[in-house]
């Protein structure tokens, strides 16, 4: 080797072990050509003690079956094969040392495998490259969240916290379609609250408002899982009570009713007693669409209130 190729091999050995990059090589048998210091500074391994070694014996917890089908491929196909962290969010489990505020305590990790070619052109050795992606896969993980945050928020209902009424009608029509589809049991549920003219009128909205936000709190406790709670406007809501016939949902309606009418509110300097009036729809064959169902709710609504409020009617 002349002067000048010892150098160049020289720079290019000084590059592998400054580069921000992990860099190791592996032959046929997965024993470990090279390991540069970036995977001896994250790994706390020497390359001293890996280089020779089978690289399963000094890592056990690497996911030796899916990196021997890597390797096989590069050396097999003679191609390059790249990994990345959304495929498998690390190869090496090296603790995250970056300054961010996230509740990750490991690296995320791209990975480039590499053939390296012989003077013969033969596949002889596989390079892996292995690049340090917590940033990136950090920031698109912050950003899908925020996404699924504004989309909640879009749905919701600002006051009460319930499905707001976009949101709820699109659940009442999927519903819907989903109970004729399978002749499922479903109802629907309207209630209002009584007199609420009188409260914003006598003690002005901000009463109002926590009036209609306690009646949403007792809605969530009284309903399952299952149900879709929703505002439908103003202090009118709705609940979609999915596998649920007319006499499960009055018997859902009159502990609603109950729990409403014996818990007073208190609001500001005011104590409120409330009562609610609530209509009951069952699904049957004879409506035509969704629209047809939140109609005979409303009907039977009306005749609860007709007939004296705070009181279940079901739509015959």
């Amino acid at each position: 080797m002349d002067h000048t190729s010892f150098t160049d091999l020289h720079w290019m050995l000084d590059i592998i072990q400054s580069t921000n990059l992990g860099i190791v090589v592996l032959d046929q048998e997965m024993r470990v050509q090279v390991f540069n210091r970036f995977m001896q500074v994250h790994s706390g391994v020497e390359a001293s003690r890996i280089v020779g070694e089978r690289i399963g014996d000094i890592f056990p917890d690497l996911p030796l079956a899916w990196l021997e089908r890597r390797v096989s491929t590069v050396l097999d196909l003679g191609i390059p094969v790249y990994s990345t962290w959304e495929e498998r969010p690390w190869l090496f489990p090296f603790a995250l040392t970056l300054p961010i505020q996230h509740e990750l305590n490991q690296m995320y990790q791209n990975v480039m495998f590499v053939p390296l070619r012989s003077p013969l052109g033969t596949v002889e050795r596989v390079g892996l490259v292995i690049y340090d992606v917590t940033e990136i896969a950090v920031a698109q993980q912050q950003l899908q969240e925020a996404q699924i945050q504004l989309l909640e928020l879009s749905r919701t209902d600002g006051l009460t916290s319930l499905w707001g009424r976009a949101y709820w009608e699109e659940r009442l029509r999927e519903e819907w379609r989903r109970a004729r589809r399978n002749s499922n049991l479903a109802s629907l549920v309207l209630f209002d609250i009584d007199h609420f003219k009188n409260v914003n009128d006598r003690y002005g909205h901000p009463v109002g408002d926590e009036a209609i936000r306690a009646v949403a709190r007792v809605v969530r406790s009284c309903a399952r899982d299952i149900d879709i709670c929703g505002r439908y406007g103003g202090e009118e809501f709705g609940v979609i009570l999915p596998e649920t016939n007319a006499q499960g949902a009055f018997a859902f309606c009159e502990r609603l009713r109950k729990r409403v009418a014996q818990e007073p509110i208190a609001a500001g300097d005011a104590v409120l007693n409330l009562t609610i009036s609530l209509g009951i729809a069952e699904l049957n064959a004879q409506l035509g669409d969704s629209a047809e169902w939140i109609a005979i709710a409303d009907q039977a609504l009306y005749r609860a209130k007709e007939g004296g409020r705070n009181r279940t009617c079901i739509y015959q």
